[in-house]
């Protein structure tokens, strides 16, 4: 039986792709990509669940955070460099494809609808890039490209297949009606990095500090965003919501801080990877000698805990005392004077 890889992203292209692909009795496999800006949302399960295809999640971090910062084709209006990470998409899909015993790949995209991603040069850079030539099929708008080897090979009937085009909607919503395709999400979402705001803090993470992590990149989503000397990194919470978010993102090396006795966020400070063991050895040593007794690792926790009392309750107050912590730890104290000097990025 003919079998096709998807890219499933849960938006109603993806999914009516399947769909005129599964009227020609081809088995689906769906797959889906993992990164800190997109990926595993809760419409790619509905989506799967909808369709009645098995679904694969595939972990890009490391290949597409090297996309994000060096884009062969440029980005987009924001950070989003759609070229090459549809190309790397396309190139994991195709390793899925020959692991799974499968013909082709399925895609979404249609033809012109985003003016620098889906004209014909760029639809076929990505096939290019990606290694597959011939074997990336388009159903929404396949009678409008040239053949793919699947059609040569007359494992997919063309005239079977659409040739829509532009970005009105309508036709992918009257296709929607005629399969019962309900709840799908607006075109619009999907990728943070088309985010503008987002992108903003990205861009300034990249400029000050070329080697950040991608975890650094996922941390920017919430709260303010500071960069601190040594390469160390501050989340701080905006709101109830985001206090929770940033605690439940704490890894056991990081610190956690708040404001004692008055509301405020609470931050999460991440030390860069090579850490100087004073660093980390002196945490607990706070809760009983003052910061200047360990001048390296005190800098850092106090500047952290000033920017946190900053935007706390107490913040017109001339000493705040502040609680940091690991993890799981009892909290340690110092007083610190709040910091209205340093800017998130």
């Amino acid at each position: 039986m003919t079998k096709a890889v998807a890219l499933l992203s849960g938006g109603l292209d993806s999914r009516l792709a399947v769909r005129v692909i599964q009227e020609q009795n081809i088995e689906v496999l769906g797959v889906n990509f993992l990164t800190p800006f997109f990926g595993a949302s809760p419409a790619v399960h509905a989506a799967a669940n909808q369709l009645g295809v098995p679904l694969r999640l595939l972990d890009i971090t490391a290949a597409h955070w090297d996309v994000v910062r060096h884009p062969k084709y440029g980005y987009g209006k924001n950070m989003n460099p759609c070229i090459d990470c549809h190309a790397l998409m396309v190139r994991e899909a195709g390793r899925l494809m020959e692991e799974s015993g499968a013909d082709f790949i399925i895609t979404g995209e249609v033809l012109g609808q985003r003016p620098k991603s889906q004209n014909p040069q760029a639809l076929r850079t990505v096939e290019k890039e990606s290694g597959y030539p011939g074997l990336v099929l388009r159903p929404l708008s396949a009678r409008l490209l040239p053949p793919t080897l699947p059609e040569e090979r007359g494992q997919v009937n063309r005239e079977r297949l659409l040739d829509i085009a532009g970005r009105s909607r309508l036709r992918q919503m009257e296709l929607a009606e005629k399969y019962g395709i309900t709840d799908y999400p607006p075109p619009a979402g999907g990728c943070l990095l088309t985010d503008p705001g987002y992108s903003q803090r990205l861009r300034g993470l990249l400029e000050n500090k070329p080697q950040a992590e991608p975890h650094e990149a996922r941390l920017l989503r919430f709260g303010r965003c500071f960069l601190l000397s040594g390469g160390a990194y501050l989340a701080v919470g905006r709101r109830e919501e985001e206090n929770r978010v940033i605690a439940a993102e704490a890894r056991p090396a990081d610190i956690l801080l708040t404001v004692e006795d008055f509301p405020g966020p609470i931050s999460l400070l991440r030390l860069p990877r090579e850490v100087p063991a004073d660093i980390m050895a002196g945490i607990p040593a706070l809760a009983i000698r003052p910061p200047e007794d360990s001048p390296r690792q005190g800098h850092l926790i106090q500047q952290a805990a000033a920017i946190t009392a900053r935007y706390s309750d107490a913040k017109n107050l001339p000493r705040v005392k502040v609680a940091f912590w690991h993890p799981g730890d009892n909290p340690a104290h110092l007083e610190v004077e709040p910091d209205f000097q340093s800017r998130p990025v």
